[in-house]
């Protein structure tokens, strides 16, 4: 008795079809790009006071006190871009009184909708990463006088 042999053949690896990689050619988006994109679109979600952690905040007031500087839409956004993929992670401070997990599903949606609709590229997963909580007295108090030095 002889054994024959029979090939198992493994089910094609699935690949995910992307109009960034034609049989023209292809498309690369830089990871500033992307950054941008999700920058502003966090921004646009009601609630959200500002992007980025405490170090992040403090050099953008600087640079926003400067003529003629840009607003850095990148600000406390990091991602991380494939040829068809792209992931997320966001730093922001919250407005007291927002429910955090709503506003986390609404930048969420808002920021892979605009990045998949402006780029093509599927967004894999968006981290969202609460630093701090914006209190609307904040806002109210003058900065405290500084002492001088000098007579």
């Amino acid at each position: 008795m002889s054994e024959s042999a029979t090939t198992v053949t493994a089910p094609a690896a699935r690949v995910r079809q992307s109009a960034l990689v034609t049989a023209e050619g292809s498309t690369t988006i830089a990871d500033t790009v992307v950054s941008k994109i999700a920058g502003i679109a966090a921004r646009e979600v009601s609630g959200v006071y500002s992007l980025g952690g405490g170090t992040a905040r403090a050099i953008g007031n600087l640079r926003e006190r400067i003529p003629g500087a840009r607003t850095n839409h990148s600000q406390g956004v990091s991602v991380e871009v494939g040829e068809t993929e792209a992931a997320v992670d966001l730093d922001l401070v919250a407005e007291y009184g927002v429910s955090i997990s709503d506003l986390a599903d609404g930048i969420r949606r808002n920021v892979i909708s605009a990045v998949e609709r402006m780029t093509g590229l599927h967004v894999v997963e968006v981290n969202v990463t609460v630093n701090d909580v914006h209190l609307p007295q904040d806002d109210d108090q003058p900065a405290p006088p500084q002492e001088q030095r000098v007579q």
